[in-house]
């Protein structure tokens, strides 16, 4: 299951980040790292960003992102 698909009010765990190096790097410097919790906060009505909790701070991702991370 991708990040994107994940329910609202979830709490998921980081399995994996799919994408090149710098794409990574950019996703893992917003602190969505391997073995991370993400709690599922909220999701736009159309779907696009997703808002989740993440280390104790609130962030918003784009579902293009979001579709990226591989979660459990």
């Amino acid at each position: 299951m991708t990040l994107g698909e994940a329910k609202v009010g979830s709490t998921v765990r980081v399995e994996k980040i799919e994408g090149d190096g710098a794409y990574k790097r950019r996703i893992m410097d917003m602190g969505i790292t391997k073995g991370t919790e993400l709690y599922i906060r909220k999701v736009a009505p159309l779907g696009d960003p997703v808002e989740i909790t993440v280390r104790g701070y609130e962030l918003s991702v784009r579902k293009n992102d979001a579709q990226c991370v591989i979660v459990r």
